[in-house]
């Protein structure tokens, strides 16, 4: 792949991230991640 084809290719892949984020963020599911990470991270030390 050429260097121009692959930096088209990054950049297509770094906004349809930042799409997706902003579709997750806006839908709501940051805090369930938050949460579930918190759960995670309780279980693993003993507390949860």
């Amino acid at each position: 792949m050429s260097s121009g084809g692959r930096n088209s290719a990054v950049t297509v892949a770094l906004i349809a991230g930042v799409c997706f984020l902003a579709a997750g963020v806006y839908g709501g599911e940051a805090m369930t991640v938050l949460r579930k990470a918190v759960y995670i991270c309780l279980e693993c030390i003993g507390i949860g």
